[in-house]
Parts: C-alpha cells; structure tokens; sequence
C-alpha cells in the first residue's frame, strides 16, 4: 500500500521503502474487512438483481434485491467509519432478513433450492462474523461503579493562569528590550 503513497510524494521527499506493523486490531480489521465485503456484495444487489434472483429461482424479486443492495452498501459504509459498531450490527440485522427472504424461496417447485441452501449457509456464516466483530468492537464503558475523576478546580495550567500571564509580560519584555537594544523605536507593550 506505500507504493501509492509514493505516487503523489512531491520532489525531495523522502520515498517510503517498507511499511511497518499495522496498529490497526484484529477486531478492526475483521470490521474493515467486513465493511468492503458488504460495499462489494451491494453493488452486485444493485446493479445486476435479475442475475441474482436468477441464480436463486426467485425471479420477480429484484426490487427487493435491489433494496438490500442499497442496505448492504449503507451498512459497508458505516462500518469502515469511526462509529464501525453501528454498521456492523446494521449488518447483523441484515443478515437476518437475507435468511428470511431466502428462507422464501425454498419452495417444493424451485428447482434451484440447492443454490438457496448454500446462500444460506454462506449468511449464516457471514452473520457469526458480523456478530463477532460487533461483540469485539463495542464502545469498552467503563463500569458502573467506577469513580469517576472529575477536574472542576483545574485550568489546563498546572502552575496556574497566573503563573502564565506572568511568563508572557516577562517575555514580552524581554522581546521588547532586545528590539530597542538593537536600534528599533518600536515598543512591544
């Protein structure tokens, strides 16, 4: 992935020669991962549903199809963001009503039922790692009995806005004296 990065590198910048370890977490790239899966299966939702509903004999279905490719693309997006848990349990509802709808289709005269069976194993396993990545990327609250520090008495300054207000008239002076030392009619205040 450096090498693109040295792509748009101006003249005289460093070129970058190896990448280091990720900081990214296994849960995070798990999320990741699982954010571009779903962009990725969207897209065929949206643009190719007759395809679909084709392979799974449930022709006459691709509004429907379509609608779950805009959810997936949705969720995808919302799980390569900084609130990633939220789009991974849009994703975990989502895999919910993909069972439903292809729980529908396993009807005595579709012939293609085998094709619905490996769809469904495929969201059932899709669901246990959206599942996971959800557990394993929720917001970590501290507990409920956890004190809470709390700084009301505190500035920012740990010597006290005194302290700095006195810093700075001392160096203004000394900015101010170093310029009329130096020949300048000028005064800093």
């Amino acid at each position: 992935m450096f090498h693109f990065s040295n792509i748009v590198r101006t003249k005289g910048d460093p070129k970058i020669v190896a990448g280091g370890p990720s900081l990214k977490q296994p849960a995070d790239q798990l999320a990741r991962a699982l954010g571009w899966f779903s962009i990725g299966l969207g897209v065929v939702e949206l643009f190719a549903p007759r395809r679909v509903t084709h392979t799974l004999g449930m022709e006459g279905r691709e509004t429907l199809v379509r609608a779950f490719g805009v959810r997936e693309i949705l969720a995808g997006i919302m799980s390569l963001s900084v609130d990633k848990n939220a789009g991974l349990w849009a994703r975990v509802g989502g895999d919910g009503l993909d069972a439903a709808a292809l729980m529908s289709g396993l009807t005595s005269d579709n012939p293609k039922k085998g094709n619905i069976a490996l769809a469904l194993l495929m969201v059932g396993g899709i669901a246990v790692l959206d599942y996971r990545a959800a557990q394993d990327t929720k917001p970590r609250r501290p507990p409920r009995d956890a004190r809470r520090k709390l700084y009301p008495n505190r500035s920012g300054f740990p010597k006290g806005i005194e302290s700095v207000r006195t810093a700075a008239r001392q160096i203004a002076g000394h900015v101010g004296r170093n310029e009329v030392k130096q020949g300048d009619e000028r005064r800093v205040p």
